[in-house]
This record gives structure tokens, sequence and C-alpha cells, in this order.
């Protein structure tokens, strides 16, 4: 199978810094290549060459003869003053609506990637930076291609944006090859994954999860200084092989050695332990909405709702952009105020907010500097570290730590921005997006710090690993202006989400039949068997909220309660479903 690009002993530098120091590889027919590696190390570079927006220094760039190709990389390049319609359609030479409307192909993407929320006549030159990659991104997926080539294309997608792009790209023959920090799209969409490091480029087959089994396997063999690398690669790799089941049932693992190299490895987190020491830290009270209704133009996001985020809670907040998870965050965050109702966070809350925008940083100092004018060591769970062991953490070496601030990068600006945050041992974390502009090595290290952390969490991501690595309990925002608690996570968030998208049943014209008087004593007897039972289990629920919080310290016991109240929590849960179910009727 002849391949559609060829690099042929490639070099290309900026400065004195080699990015690609003779790299030779190709893209064949299908592949479908994920390429990895630290910001800054060259894998936009290697996209723009392979793409040829940038020329090699030296080598040679091939590509076969007729090749029909798409690039959507962090420059969006789109049609000044035009539309949707001109940058999406267009090219595409449809004369009428209806030519494009009857192209399912073309109506799938446009509704996959959120496009046709925003209009076919919206102009682009009034659009966010987000919304022009998604348009771009939109402009390249309605062709017909041999290759496409993307550059962190789910930035700015949710998580059903982002399975959505998954299922798209898996389905369709065009070779692919993405940079991106999503995991879960790497390992979902990818069959080889290139790793960009020092200028060369390492090959290996399979997704994300067999290039972190090839990580650790080969820092093993090389028994070399990298002791920290290779710990976090292999308790990575132990969360892959004890975490969701679509992962550990992988056929293609090399069981024995994936076994062999985790066997002394811990879980990623001791929950009970943590929890206990919360409460311990933190009381009964954290941050408690009562009543709380919450609006904005054209929407009520929140409608008299009551949410208690207790100690130790690990919480992911997902919904569709738009839907308010980042107003509801700076409503927890203090930042802002319930329109009825009321917000209450506990006497000893120490709180700690990362929002999207990256806030004011002093320029005049350098990163470690920086770093230590909030404190000089930090205690985060088990561990101990200082500014500089924490700034090393976060993508700042040693020879990196006395850049100046005003000279850092949008990315590194956000990574000094949770240091500085993190230095301040907050018992309560907030992080709206924390994975933007993070490579994987820096997302490596945050998981491995928010493991061990012992304090409640809530996190707004649409990276749907670090939301099912970090968290406990899933909450989704679906516009009917409550926090919907999720037993069964992001996957029942994509299937609760699938069923609204479906079109309701069209109406009976017969009318319906009316309850008899046998049918609606009935009716009310069991409404008043079930308030009875509500009654009840509500009083079981806060006998168990109080027996918590007295076996703080009993490790054990917590287990015990612990499971007693998810039984309950989803026994109640039952008892008020059936009886909205038959308060409906009689109706």
């Amino acid at each position: 199978m002849a391949n559609l690009v060829n690099l042929e002993s490639v070099s290309k530098s900026y400065g004195v810094r080699p990015l690609l120091d003779a790299v030779s590889l190709g893209v064949g027919e299908g592949d479908r290549i994920g390429v990895v590696g630290l910001n800054g190390g060259g894998k936009t570079t290697l996209l723009e060459v392979l793409a040829g927006i940038e020329p090699p220094d030296t080598g040679r760039v091939s590509r076969a003869r007729d090749l029909r190709m798409a690039v959507v990389t962090q420059r969006t390049d789109l049609p000044p003053g035009g539309t949707v319609r001109n940058a999406v359609l267009d090219p595409l030479g449809f004369s009428a609506d209806h030519e494009w409307a009857a192209d399912a192909k073309v109506r799938a993407v446009l509704d996959g990637i959120g496009i046709s929320a925003l209009g076919l006549d919206a102009p682009l030159d009034r659009m966010s930076g987000g919304e022009r990659r998604r348009v771009a991104l939109a402009a390249a997926l309605v062709q017909e291609l041999d290759l496409v080539i993307l550059d962190e294309p789910t930035n700015h997608l949710d998580i059903e944006g982002v399975r959505w792009l998954a299922d798209h790209l898996l389905a369709r023959r065009t070779a692919l090859v993405v940079v991106t920090h999503d995991r879960w799209f790497l390992d979902t969409v990818c069959s080889r994954t290139w790793e960009v490091q020092n200028g060369r480029v390492e090959q290996y087959e399979g997704g994300y999860a067999d290039w972190v089994f090839a990580r650790a396997e080969r820092a093993r063999l090389a028994d070399t200084l990298e002791e920290k690398r290779r710990n976090l690669a292999a308790k990575e790799l132990a969360w892959l092989r004890r975490g969701a089941p679509a992962r550990t049932s992988k056929p293609r693992y090399r069981i024995d050695a994936a076994e062999a190299l985790i066997a002394n490895v811990p879980p990623p987190r001791d929950t009970v332990e943590l929890t206990a020491f919360a409460k311990r830290r933190l009381g009964k009270t954290v941050v408690e909405l009562e009543d709380a209704s919450l609006s904005v133009p054209g929407r009520q996001l929140l409608d008299h709702v009551t949410w208690r985020i207790g100690p130790g809670d690990r919480i992911g907040l997902v919904g569709v952009n738009g839907s308010g998870k980042t107003t509801l965050l700076r409503l927890l965050a203090g930042e802002s105020q319930p329109e009825t109702g009321k917000r209450i966070q506990g006497q000893t809350v120490h709180l700690a907010y990362l929002s999207q925008e990256l806030a004011d940083l002093p320029g005049d100092l350098r990163v470690l500097e920086a770093i230590e004018e909030i404190a000089r060591r930090v205690t985060l769970g088990k561990q101990e570290l200082s500014a500089s062991q924490l700034a090393e953490k976060f993508g700042f070496p040693a020879n990196r730590q006395w850049t100046p601030v005003s000279d850092l990068s949008g990315g590194e600006r956000r990574r000094l921005q949770l240091s500085r945050l993190l230095m301040a041992e907050p018992n309560v974390l907030l992080l709206d997006e924390p994975t933007n502009d993070l490579d994987i090595d820096t997302l490596q290290q945050l998981e491995d710090l928010l493991d061990s952390w012992p304090g409640t969490l809530v996190v707004v991501s649409h990276d749907r690993y670090l939301v099912e690595r970090v968290c406990d309990e899933v909450y989704a925002l679906f516009g009917d202006g409550r926090a919907k608690h999720l037993p069964g996570g992001i996957d029942e968030y994509l299937t609760r989400r699938a069923a609204m998208a479906e079109p309701l049943p069209a109406p009976s014209k017969e009318p319906k039949p009316k309850s008899s008087a046998a049918d609606q004593r009935a009716a009310g007897k069991e409404l008043a068997r079930l308030e009875r039972a509500l009654d009840k289990l509500s009083k079981r629920e806060a006998q168990l909220h109080t027996a918590l919080a007295e076996a703080a310290t009993d490790p054990d016991r917590l287990l015990d309660l612990d499971a007693q109240l998810r039984d309950l929590i989803k026994e109640k849960n039952e008892v008020e479903e059936r009886w909205m179910e038959i308060a409906d009727s009689a109706e």
C-alpha cells in the first residue's frame, strides 16, 4: 500500500533549537495516527511540515499525486468578511439550501460539530476563536478526502462533540494525523502513535493505552534514572488496567507483561481514607446551594435547586457548550449570588477557583519567584513539595524556572496559574476546563497530585478521561433547571443526551381515557404509601450522614456506612420515579 505523504530525513529548527532532526516516516492510506509529546516539543511543527504549510530546512517531503487533503491547525484560516455558509458550503458547490439539506453527510457534520446552532449566515468576523475553529473543522469534514490533518480538534468541543467526532472519523476511510491531549479520543480513534521528543519521532502500534504501556516498559528495560517518569507511567497503566471496562478488555495488551509492570502499584487513590481526612479538615458543611435559582438571558439554569457538596466529594460537571457549567461554577465559588435561595460556605473552607480566563500574574517576577510568592513549600495529600518541585511537575524544568513571567506563552501562564493555586493549599478546588493548554505529561502530573489530594473537588471538563480518572460522581446540566446526579457517569450522560435528541412519537389522535373514580382512589393510596416510604428513607439518609461524620476516624466503619448510603439513595431515587409515574397517570 503506497504512502500518501513521506518525510525523508527532514529537519526543522527555530533559532538554535532543532524541533525535527533527520525524521523519516510516512502516512499510509487509512492510517489513524495520534501525535503526542510535550508542549513546544515539535508536534505542531511536524503537522505543518506534513501539510506543506512550513517547508523543511533539510530533507524531502513527497505527497501522492492528486492527494485530497484538508488541514485544521491552531492558525484558523477563514475567509474575511464571510459567513458559515461561505466557509463550509460554498466550496462544495451547492447552489440552494435544499441541495445541501438533502445531503445526509453534510447535515450530520453540521449538527455533530454544533455548526447548525450558529446559523449558516452567522458572520465569521464576530465569532470567538473556539467557534471559528469549529467552523474550520466542519469545512474540512464535509469534504471527500484522502487525508485530514488536525491540531487539537477537541479543544472547543463538549463531551458529546468529542464522541461524535471520534465516531465520524472511525466510520470514514480517510487517513488521519491528529495532535491532541484528549486521551480518550486518542485511545478510541488512533491505531498508531507518534511521540515527538528531542527532535525525534518514535513510532508505536496502538493508541494511548498501548503507548503508555510501551513507555513504561521502555523505562523499565532501560533502567535509567527516570524514576519519577517511570512511576507515573506505571501508575497510569494501573489506572488503564483497573479502570473503565472498555479499556481493560482490549485484546492487544500483552497481559502478562502489563500485570508484572503494575504488580506493586497501589490504586490511584484510597477514597475512604481521603474522605475521612477531608471530613477532619472541612467538617460537615462545605458548599451548599439551598433553594437556589439562577438564570441567564432567555434561560433558567437553576430552578429552586438544593445541592449539598460535602467533604471529600469529587464531582465532574458536564453539559453541552452553553449549558451554564461555568456560570454554575462561579456561583459555587461565590463570585455570583443566586436570584432566590442562598449559597452557604463552611467556616473551615479554603476555596480555590481556576477559571478559563488567565488570571493576572506578576509579570515583573520570574516563574519560581511567582510561585514562591504564594508559599515556599506545600503539602498535597501525602506529598510535600518545594515550590521548585511543584513547578517541575507542571512543566517548568530548572532552566525554565527563571524565565520572566511576562515572556511565558498562554499555555505556560495557565500552568503557572494552576501551580500558584495549589501552592495556597486549598481544601476545596473548583476547576473550569483545567486541561486546556496542558500536554499529556503535565496532565499525568496533575492527575497524580489530584489522586492523593484530600479535599472537595468540582471539575468542569470536556476531557472525558480526566473526569473518569479523578472524579467519583458525575452531575449534568440538561437545561431543565436541575443539576442531575448520574450514577452511570458519562456513559449515562451520553445515553440521556441521545434520547433527548430523538424525535418524540406523534401524539395519539384518540382522546386519553379518563381515570375512573376507583382508579383515582387506588392511585391516591399508592401515592400516600410512597410518600410515607420517602419520609422514612429521608430520615434514614439524615441518620447515615450523621453517622458518617461521627465515624471520620474509623475507615472500616466509613466504608460500610458509605455502601449503605449509596444503596439507600438508589432506593430513594426509584421510589421518587415511581411516585412521579403514578402522579402523572393520575392527572
